[in-house]
């Protein structure tokens, strides 16, 4: 016997993960309402987009709007030390089905843009926080007075409930679901800035390597968002409140220091727990989980908006196959888990320093193109295309360790 077809959904949360799933659902003809009281913080971590996320926008037919708010997205610079620095431009995906380029969001401003699209096309709105309960164990439900609150739905449950709750976790709590959690347990400090030192070329985003830790660099349109990420234990060294922790960060880090010698602060001071983790089921009997509310990595090369856009453009291919969906959401997770790991421990620039090394000693046309080989096949796993790839996984652990030959992953690792 099928399972009845699903019409109605009710999404718990209009964050960018619910509103791109209550769009994508909305243009397929699906009934869908959306629950969320419009509360959001002034800064929300994830303002630098990568890639991957251009055809998502195009598919809502918003990248233009998108594009009018936000700072175009060159590539991303590395900071070792302050005379090491590498570049990466998304030109290297050229001849790929990519974009070469992305944007830097001012997130709130972001968040409603997807928001409105979601309503233009159709998508019912209840302005409060839902209220679920758990039934017959497994099982969840609106609370009799949001579905009160939703009176098009005459009375009758959704056909399916979706948490994009982000980080709140919201059916996960209720439900009680184990996570898988990763390794690191650190704690971010940001704010948006005016007056720090323009890059170049303009909306490059600059990640450095701190002496604990690490920071990042982004440019929006009218400022700078600057943060830094360390363990908690060496953030309070600086201090005991975020504003001397923040501060103290960019005073003592030279490159920081220097860029940001005429630096006004324009915002207060966001505070984000940055670890990493997946949850070990995605749906259950009625309800599925969407974005962060499903797993999140911290914010080292940007995935977050795409996983969550990513996550809600896959639900909405798999109303009817939510194991497949469950699937594929934790593979994606755990593939950007594992790449990132190559940059937290030094393994991915150790292997470019020995690039560099051989490309010096044995200068021509072979090395030039192993160069571009290597330099394509990392751009497209960082922007989304093939992060999933075996063999740009098996590619990078075949490499890294010859890469330590003539350098030491170890001396480059972050802290």
């Amino acid at each position: 016997m099928k399972n009845k077809p699903i019409q109605t959904i009710g999404v718990i949360g209009s964050g960018p993960s619910g509103s791109t799933l209550a769009s994508l659902l909305a243009k397929k003809g699906l009934e869908v309402t959306v629950f969320d009281d419009g509360r959001r913080p002034e800064l929300i971590v994830g303002e630098s987009l990568i890639p991957a996320i251009i055809p998502v926008l195009r598919k809502l037919d918003l990248e233009d709007r998108v594009a009018a708010i936000c700072q175009h997205k060159p590539g991303v610079s590395f900071t070792l030390s302050k005379e090491e620095r590498l570049d990466f431009s998304f030109q290297s995906l050229a001849g790929t089905p990519m974009p070469t380029y992305a944007y830097n969001s001012p997130r709130p401003a972001f968040d409603r843009l997807l928001e409105t699209r979601s309503e233009e096309l159709g998508v019912k709105r209840v302005k409060a926080r839902a209220k679920i309960e758990r039934v017959n164990g497994d099982g969840l439900r609106l609370a009799e007075e949001s579905l009160a609150q939703a009176p098009w739905l005459a009375g009758k449950q959704p056909d399916l409930l979706v948490d994009s709750t982000g980080r709140n976790r919201l059916f996960a709590r209720t439900l009680e679901i184990q996570s898988e959690v990763g390794p690191r347990k650190d704690i971010a400090y940001f704010a948006h800035y005016e007056g720090f030192e323009e890059e170049t070329p303009a909306g490059q985003v600059v990640i450095g390597r701190l002496e604990n830790g690490w920071c990042w660099r982004i440019p929006l349109r009218d400022c700078l968002s600057v943060g830094v990420v360390m363990n908690k234990d060496d953030a309070a060294k600086f201090g005991p409140t975020p504003e001397e922790r923040l501060e103290g960060v960019i005073e003592h880090d030279p490159l920081l220091a220097i860029a940001g010698c005429n630096r006004r602060r324009v915002t207060e001071i966001a505070t984000y727990t940055n670890y990493q983790l997946v949850s070990s089921r995605g749906h259950g009997p009625g309800w599925v989980l969407s974005g962060d509310a499903f797993g999140f990595v911290d914010p080292m090369l940007s995935p977050g908006m795409w996983l969550a856009l990513r996550s809600a453009e896959l639900l909405s291919e798999n109303l009817d196959n939510l194991e497949g969906y469950t699937r594929e959401m934790q593979k994606l997770i755990k593939a950007w888990m594992a790449l990132i790991e190559y940059f937290y421990d030094g393994r991915i620039f150790a292997m470019y320093k020995t690039g560099s090394y051989y490309e010096q000693k044995f200068p021509g046309k072979i090395s030039d193109a192993m160069h571009h080989f290597f330099n394509n096949k990392i751009a497209c796993m960082a922007a989304g295309l093939t992060t999933t790839s075996f063999f740009g996984h098996c590619l990078l652990q075949m490499f890294s360790g010859p890469a330590s030959w003539k350098t030491d992953p170890a001396t480059l690792a972050i802290r």
